[in-house]
């Protein structure tokens, strides 16, 4: 199927569509933690299209920030590059869970549909289900296609007008980042069944972090893990 049949297809193009217009309230989020992702790279010496094409390109954010924020602090090339992927693992889960949106498909819908899933996109996809919408590979699609859209136009003018902007702590830019996992997160709750699994995934990421000399991106990797572990064995979905 090309690009012209899908939007010539209605039942592709309501929820391509339907992707992108729900997307939006999680968009803003993702586009004011990218304004600040912007000024980082700014100071990491990239200029406006160098961020733009990495953001195009890799398109992780929450990598992207951890990898560049590592170069900025004077680690080397190979550790950033380390921390972002250790910190994208979780995507190999995600991708796998999508398993039923990608069989039957051509080749370039898998790539792409692999290449804009996100925590967000992915989340609202679910939370969608639960309520009882349909929805699949193509509500993906069109969310993934808002947000790459945000992530980059932000990400580009923060680095291209990286001393205009005043510092984005000393506005409180940086809770962005939080405030977007905390919508995400509300929206993944499905019941009581849950708490288990997540209770024992914060305990694992603050006990790691507490009594253990390990990266805080490798806990966080250690409580993903021991919370799926959890809903496992519970039988959780």
């Amino acid at each position: 199927m090309t690009l012209q049949e899908i939007t010539r297809s209605s039942p592709a193009r309501s929820q391509l569509t339907a992707g992108l217009r729900d997307i939006l309230p999680l968009a803003v989020g993702v586009g004011v933690y990218g304004l600040a992702f912007g000024l980082l790279a700014a100071q990491a010496q990239m200029d406006g299209l160098q961020t733009g094409v990495m953001g195009t390109i890799v398109f992780a954010g929450s990598s992207q920030i951890i990898a560049v924020e590592r170069l900025v602090a004077g680690a080397g090339a190979g550790a950033a590059l380390l921390a972002g992927l250790a910190l994208n693992l979780r995507l190999l889960l995600i991708t796998a869970s999508l398993r039923d949106e990608f069989a039957g498909r051509p080749w370039w819908q898998v790539v792409l549909g692999v290449h804009l899933a996100t925590d967000e996109n992915w989340a609202l996809m679910h939370a969608m289900r639960a309520r009882g919408r349909r929805t699949g590979y193509w509500y993906l699609v069109g969310g993934g296609l808002g947000l790459v859209a945000v992530w980059v136009l932000a990400t580009v003018a923060g680095a291209s007008f990286a001393t205009a902007v005043p510092e984005p702590k000393a506005l409180g830019m940086d809770f962005a980042f939080t405030a977007a996992f905390i919508a995400i997160l509300r929206s993944l709750w499905s019941g009581s069944a849950m708490l288990l699994p997540w209770i024992g995934s914060i305990a694992v990421v603050l006990l790691a972090g507490l009594l253990t000399p390990l990266d805080p991106t490798w806990t966080l990797i250690l409580g993903g893990l021991s919370g799926a572990a959890i809903a496992g064995v519970l039988g959780s979905d």
